[in-house]
């Protein structure tokens, strides 16, 4: 086991196109450590560089004690689990798990010792005899989760391993893996796109965008306290409804309507007084939207705007909201006022709601639980 540091790591290809920038930061020993972002972040070109199998333009890449720039994969003593479970067809489950042993030349009673301790752990032992054709999506999964454990690495390199998977069996395998990197204690370091996964199976979870961290935190801390309006929006599903307002005093005005801020939120975020006679970016998460004439909430603040589409899930009723106010886009500052005005808020309201397409809602707004971005620098407001 060992920490990873990453120290002011750049990588420019060789089209001058800058994938990482200025990357700083520690994944401590035996932490859980899961890296998200968008498509073309640079999540897994990261991750490549831990492994050495992407080369370093400047900065130092450190495991445990020593400076891997320059050491060859082989010589790191990680293991990578993939997205593709690039397993022998021909070779049976056993073959599989026992293959990096024999290559490093470990001992024919020593292999069977650790390939059986892994089936054991990953629940594979009645299929040991069998070929990977034989098999499910998830168990060959795990086969190849085997062939890295029997290794005994100092740590685990996962390149969005569940993606193959139906939504069903990448629940069930995810919180495998958590089981799994629990009980081992390994160092291991998770890429993924989808930000559920990163919230559920890390320990802390690292959001990049275009090659630079945006912040890196427990997954509540980055839910509750988010750096700025991308991580607000990014992480949250439904995402963070974000849309221009002013303050004026404790009054916020949202389009045509207008919300009063209790003294709770501006000494929660002191820094919000100086907002006052200015815009701002409110962030106004769905689940603290609800429907007034039903909700269970206490001490909200109540405006009210079409709804253009209800969606019953059950336990929970999706409800789409024409607010009159302009809509900001979380990753284009740019996007053109004109452009955003036709998006809908979503609330994620009671089931016990009646409303319906067409109908004016009554909305039922927790202001504590607003969030506020300064509109130039897109950072929140603290």
């Amino acid at each position: 086991m060992a920490r990873i540091k990453l120290d002011r790591i750049h990588k420019v290809y060789g089209d001058r196109y800058p994938a990482i920038h200025d990357l700083s930061f520690e994944i401590e020993d035996g932490e859980f450590m899961v890296f998200v972002g968008p498509s073309g972040c640079g999540k897994s070109t990261a991750l490549r560089m831990i492994a050495g199998l992407e080369t370093i333009s400047a900065g130092e890449l450190i495991i445990g004690d020593q400076v891997v720039n320059h050491v060859d994969p082989k010589d790191r003593d990680i293991a990578m689990v993939f997205q593709s479970y690039a397993l022998y067809p021909h070779k049976t489950v056993r073959e599989n798990i026992a293959f990096p042993l024999r290559m490093a030349g470990v001992a024919k009673d020593e292999i069977e010792r650790r390939v059986s301790e892994a089936a054991r752990i990953l629940e594979l032992t009645p299929h040991l005899d069998r070929k990977p054709g034989k098999l499910s999506g998830g168990q060959r999964q795990r086969v190849a989760m085997g062939r890295a454990i029997v290794r005994r690495p100092r740590a685990f390199l996962m390149d969005e391993p569940l993606s193959n998977l139906d939504a069903k069996l990448r629940v069930q395998m995810r919180a495998e893996i958590v089981k799994l990197q629990r009980a081992l204690g390994v160092t291991t370091v998770y890429v993924t796109h989808d930000q559920v996964e990163a919230m559920t199976m890390g320990d802390r979870v690292t959001v990049l965008k275009a090659g630079r961290l945006q912040q890196i935190d427990t997954p509540q801390n980055l839910y509750q306290r988010p750096a700025n309006v991308f991580v607000a929006a990014f992480i949250g599903s439904p995402s963070m409804n974000l849309y221009q307002a002013t303050l004026a005093g404790s009054q916020l005005t949202l389009g045509s309507q207008s919300i009063a801020l209790p003294e709770a939120v501006f000494a929660a975020r002191p820094g919000l007084g100086a907002y006052s006679g200015r815009s701002l970016i409110v962030g106004i998460r769905p689940e603290d939207i609800d429907d007034a004439a039903v909700t269970d909430k206490r001490d909200y603040a109540e405006i009210s705007a079409p709804v253009t589409l209800v969606e019953a899930l059950g336990a929970e009723t999706m409800v789409h909201l024409a607010l009159d106010a302009t809509w900001v886009d979380a990753e284009d500052p740019d996007i053109a006022a004109a452009e955003t005005m036709s998006r809908t808020a979503v609330g994620r309201f009671s089931p016990r709601t009646q409303l319906r397409a067409g109908d004016r809602a009554r909305l039922a707004i927790t202001p504590h639980n607003l969030h506020f971005f300064d509109p130039d620098t897109r950072e929140s407001i603290w």
